[in-house]
């Protein structure tokens, strides 16, 4: 589990491509301290599996199904990406309940500064921006951001200048993709609320009833 505050802005060092999936390469500092081979790093709010780790680098493996799914598919040698380590179990929950499971992507639709802040105006698909609640939480690209406004088209986010230190937000621009997560309880209690399949067709008949004197 994640919680969407970013650790480390790190590098692509190296893509290896193989088929529809890859192995990715990523120059990092921070994320590395007390991490293990098999550790789970969020990679632009994607979980991956630290395959191989080194003085400045781990490396990971990014399933088609991953590519498919998520942004990552569009990295390229030096492209920066934001990283997490996994919570560890005693620490500070600073954003949201993160699952590093990404749901969709979405497209930058314009960026607007207003003051200190810059407003991202995000477009997606009507199955995502169901689950997107105003005031609520989203992560974009592995961070955890307020929903300021939705609608049935897109929805906006206003960054502090902090946030745009510490993470790949200045270098991104309209028309680029983003992984969005949306907040995992809202699915979860919505797939809980849903009725029931059908029961199968009862036994009981009035022949059944009958024969035990009913």
């Amino acid at each position: 589990m994640f919680t969407g505050i970013i650790e480390e802005v790190g590098t692509i060092k190296s893509i290896q491509i193989s088929g529809n999936s890859a192995i990715l390469t990523i120059h990092a500092k921070k994320v590395l301290e007390n991490t293990k081979l098999g550790d789970s790093i969020a990679v632009n709010g994607v979980c991956l599996t630290a395959t191989k780790i080194g003085s400045d680098y781990f490396a990971a493996d990014v399933m088609a199904e991953t590519v498919r799914r998520s942004s990552l598919g569009t990295l390229e040698k030096g492209s920066v990406v934001n990283l997490e380590r996994a919570m560890a179990a005693d620490g500070r929950f600073g954003g949201h309940i993160v699952s590093g499971h990404v749901d969709a992507m979405g497209t930058i639709e314009k960026i607007a500064p207003e003051d200190n802040a810059v407003w991202y105006t995000i477009s997606a698909d009507k199955k995502t921006l169901h689950y997107i609640v105003e005031k609520g939480s989203i992560t974009i690209d592995g961070i955890s951001l307020t929903v300021a406004y939705v609608d049935d088209t897109c929805f906006q986010v206003s960054i502090i200048p902090h946030t745009r230190e510490q993470t790949n937000l200045p270098m991104k621009k309209v028309g680029h993709k983003v992984n969005l997560e949306c907040d995992i309880i809202g699915k979860y209690v919505e797939k809980l609320m849903m009725p029931m399949e059908e029961e199968k067709e009862s036994k009981i008949t009035e022949d059944f009833l009958k024969k035990y004197g009913f």
